[in-house]
């Protein structure tokens, strides 16, 4: 049976191969080993409100026998909350710089979607399925997933994550609409409304 040494090699090259093939920037070995290694991540930060208390939960459990390291911004019981701070919470670390990723979960996950897109930075995508997961990661370069709890249950949200995160931002023709995001972010930053 392969090292794990020996399998990340292998995973390296097949990768680098595709995006040799497809016009791309091919990383080196070591770039694609850390992009799918959880060890090398600078952390996921997780929240959730009242509502999505007990999925966060479960997600975070998950997150941390992957071997992430989880940074819980809470809620801490299914006492109500207002999710807007939760999400606030999430993004600021994503957007920030302190975590790689953040997760929120809520009732519907829209709210939290919407609070997590004022912080600068932050690309958070409501995600439903396993599709409109991947295509939030590939096409999109989403930074923050958010959830609805009462929309899905939790083998599913579970799926989503890991295909989330499994999900490697593919470049190439999407890079040009994600800088266009990030330009429009910008220019209302630098108090340019037009």
């Amino acid at each position: 049976m392969p090292s794990e040494e020996e399998i990340r090699t292998a995973v390296a090259r097949v990768v680098a191969g595709v995006l040799s093939r497809t016009g791309e920037s091919p990383r080196s070995e070591a770039e694609t080993v850390i992009a799918h290694d959880p060890g090398h991540n600078r952390g996921i930060a997780i929240g959730a409100d009242h509502g999505g208390y007990p999925l966060k939960e479960r997600i975070g459990f998950y997150l941390r026998e992957q071997g992430y390291e989880v940074n819980d911004c809470g809620t801490s019981s299914p006492d109500s909350v207002d999710y807007p701070d939760f999400a606030h919470a999430v993004a600021r670390l994503v957007g920030d710089g302190s975590c790689s990723f953040g997760i929120i979960v809520d009732g519907a996950g829209i709210g939290s979607a919407m609070v997590a897109n004022k912080v600068p930075g932050v690309r958070a995508a409501l995600c439903y399925d396993v599709s409109s997961a991947k295509n939030s990661r590939e096409h999109n370069h989403a930074n923050v997933l958010t959830l609805g709890a009462g929309l899905i249950g939790n083998a599913l949200a579970l799926q989503i994550v890991e295909t989330w995160l499994a999900t490697e931002w593919g470049p190439g023709r999407h890079a040009r609409r994600v800088d266009m995001i990030r330009e429009i972010e910008q220019r209302y930053l630098r108090g340019d409304r037009t």
